[in-house]
């Protein structure tokens, strides 16, 4: 009985032990579930799920016919995992020659050997973060994807690739300080449409949800917490790419030809205030010119001459003298207290007329004429200039801006000399786009336009927002102070300083501007050095003004420091070219009878279905070229197909082919397309032959 009392109570025993088990199993649940829920949630999140920033795609900036001037493309920094859990020793022995061949031939940097030699080292001490390279491309990135051990993926072969948005600019230096660029370090520096535009720009940073898998690798999935990104804005600008091109090939090589400091050249169209070039070349410690500072649109310096449009028009405005009344220059000097005078001309130029005053640049006439009708009240001239908006800024959308200087009489620097060192252009201050602003009002009939860099902001091919022409002001002056200023610019060109620029196509109106740089302290000399800035200014065609341009030259030092032949010969090569491609001319034949039936023009694509089409149509049509994508040539009743060649790596040539076939073709080599307009690809940018990398926008203008 005793032994079957002691087995029933250490059944008993057991099945009580088992039974408080579960109960406390039981509360622990209940606790787990209930009571620390958040907690282990958390745990979870934080262990076994993850979120992460998924940056959006920064806008692109493009000119105003949609060809790219800024564009962002992924690159990657390549580390290895060199101590991998899932690297399996075989793989790594297997791969290891491999592995450093390839390295080799795709990065370089090393031989064969010494990558394996710095990658055996790194395994050898645990690297788990060793660099292989910085800056690597999409297409070299699946390169090595492909390669002995790496293709193993992150967790078994230990390659890791960090990517990282880089902003390009395809043009490499044109317009690259308008275009301008982010600092957001301590000095937060904001320049250019890169710097105004930023909130268009920008997009918005998404966040994705990762899953640890076993092994430790990580996926996305979908989450509640997941939240899209959203790529930034396209920044449509005023800028011609083909025209930016001339002005700063126009300038560089003015530069270079009189070894000056710095230089900028500005095109606007007159009637709208249109920026179509903007170049900014300064020279560098490589000996060589480089865009570093927007000197059009931050630099306020002395004008000098071509400040004495707005001086003479103030005159004329308020009716103290007409361009026709007669001023004594004398022998070319006149002093005003302890301050000389001259003219360049040797002698002076005696007796001349308003018109001829401002015509031949006469500083002595434009002084006089100033100076004593406003000599007893000077504060009618500088309201007169202040009416014209001289003394303002410009409200432009880019910042940096300079501060125009036009003291008051009565200012701590005001002197007997103020009115006739401002009268030509000394003792003031203005910015070369200011001074063009005013310059394109008087083309424009006295209407003074806000100068645009920017004209719409696009999602998806769709305007968002449009920046459209602003006037400052109605009229600077009366019509008929306008129509005798344009005169007085005309005659500076056929008579005056400027007859170098006279053209026999077109007529050019203007200024020459030569003006001595002040050194701070130093004044105007340096020792017996004196520095010069040459300028022209103006627009043309001189009878119905499509554009208006301004080019500065800062410390030509080659001896030759005149406004006509230092800034006129850029100013002139710009227009030219304006000229050639710009204005509209009809090159239709006057007589269509004399137009001889040919085949039709069949466009560039696949060269399958061009062959069907010319079948169908019946036409002539010769193949001299196996190549699946194809280039027709019409030679009279006969369509000629060559061979179009694809390269990795380049751009292929599109031009002439449907939308459908450019798609394609782009497409599958990795390439993202903007387009607009309909019928065939007319315009390509970046051109064909271009390097392009993962994520690279190619832009197609499309024409019937």
């Amino acid at each position: 009985m005793a032994a079957r009392d002691e087995i029933v109570w250490r059944g008993g025993l057991v099945y009580f032990a088992i039974g408080l088990l579960a109960v406390a199993l039981l509360v622990r649940i209940l606790i787990l579930q209930y009571v620390q829920r958040g907690k282990w949630a958390d745990m979870s999140e934080k262990y076994v799920y993850k979120t992460a920033e998924m940056p959006a795609n920064r806008g692109d900036i493009l000119t105003s016919d949609g060809r790219l001037l800024a564009s962002s493309v992924p690159y990657y920094t390549i580390y290895m995992d060199t101590r991998s859990s899932g690297m399996a020793s075989s793989t790594w022995s297997n791969g290891i020659s491999g592995l450093s061949a390839g390295l080799a031939r795709f990065l370089g940097v090393r031989s064969a050997s010494g990558w394996r030699s710095a990658i055996a080292e790194a395994r050898k001490k645990g690297d788990r973060y060793f660099l292989i390279q910085r800056k690597v491309d999409y297409e070299t990135l699946k390169k090595l994807k492909e390669l002995p051990i790496f293709k193993e993926g992150q967790y078994k072969g230990g390659m890791v690739a960090q990517a990282e948005n880089r902003r390009i600019l395809p043009n490499s230096d044109l317009a690259s300080r308008t275009i301008g660029y982010l600092n957001l370090g301590s000095e937060g520096n904001e320049v250019g449409v890169e710097g105004a535009f930023d909130k268009d720009l920008a997009g918005k940073n998404g966040v994705a949800v990762k899953q640890r898998l076993t092994g430790g690798d990580w996926i996305i999935v979908e989450g509640p917490n997941s939240v899209e990104s959203r790529d930034g804005n396209d920044v449509i600008t005023t800028l011609d790419l083909d025209l930016q091109d001339v002005a700063t090939t126009a300038l560089l090589n003015q530069l270079r030809k009189n070894d000056a400091d710095h230089g900028c050249a500005v095109l606007m169209e007159v009637s709208t205030g249109n920026i179509k070039a903007i170049a900014n070349l300064g020279l560098q410690s490589d000996g060589d010119y480089h865009e570093i500072y927007n000197y059009a649109l931050g630099e306020s310096t002395e004008p000098g001459s071509t400040f004495k449009l707005p001086s003479l028009m103030s005159a004329i405005e308020d009716g103290v003298i007409d361009t026709g009344d007669i001023v004594d220059t004398g022998t070319g000097t006149v002093k005003y207290y302890d301050k000389i005078i001259r003219d360049t001309k040797e002698g002076g130029y005696g007796k001349i007329t308003v018109k001829e005053v401002f015509e031949k640049s006469s500083n002595v006439g434009t002084s006089k004429l100033i100076y004593d009708h406003y000599k007893d009240n000077p504060k009618d001239f500088v309201n007169r200039l202040y009416a014209m908006r001289l003394n303002k800024q410009l409200d432009l959308q880019l910042k940096g801006e300079g501060e125009p200087l036009i003291r008051y009489p009565g200012d701590k620097l005001w002197s007997g000399l103020s009115l006739p060192m401002m009268s030509h252009g000394y003792e003031v201050q203005l910015t070369p786009l200011q001074i063009l602003t005013f310059y394109n009002a008087v083309a424009n009939n006295g209407r003074m336009m806000r100068p645009l860099f920017v004209t719409k902001i696009m999602r998806n091919g769709s305007v968002i927002k449009s920046y459209e022409p602003e006037v400052i002001i109605n009229s600077i002056a009366s019509r008929s102070t306008i129509r005798k200023a344009k005169k007085m610019m005309e005659g500076v060109v056929e008579r005056g300083t400027a007859t170098n620029l006279r053209n026999a196509n077109y007529k050019i109106a203007g200024k020459t501007g030569t003006a001595q740089i002040a050194r701070d302290k130093y004044g105007y000399k340096t020792g017996a050095r004196v520095s010069y800035q040459a300028s022209f200014v103006g627009y043309f065609p001189a009878d119905n003004p499509l554009y208006s341009c301004i080019v500065v030259v800062n410390a030509p030092s080659n001896g030759v420091y005149y406004g006509n032949l230092v800034a006129g010969t850029v100013f002139k090569e710009i227009s030219d070219k304006v000229y050639a491609t710009r204005f509209f001319r009809d090159y239709r034949p006057e007589n269509k009878d004399d137009i001889k039936p040919s085949a039709p023009d069949a466009g560039n694509g696949y060269r399958a279905d061009i062959n069907e089409v010319l079948k169908n149509l019946d036409v002539r049509y010769r193949r001299t070229s196996d190549e699946d994508w194809v280039a027709t040539h019409e030679r009279g009743d006969t369509v000629s197909l060559t061979g179009v060649k694809i390269q990795a790596g380049l751009v292929p040539d599109v031009r002439g082919m449907s939308l459908r076939d450019a798609l394609y073709l782009l497409e599958n080599s990795g390439i993202r397309v903007r387009y607009s307009g309909k019928g065939r690809v007319q315009r390509q940018s970046p051109e064909h032959g271009a390097r392009y990398f993962g994520g690279t926008v190619v832009s197609l203008e499309m024409n019937m």
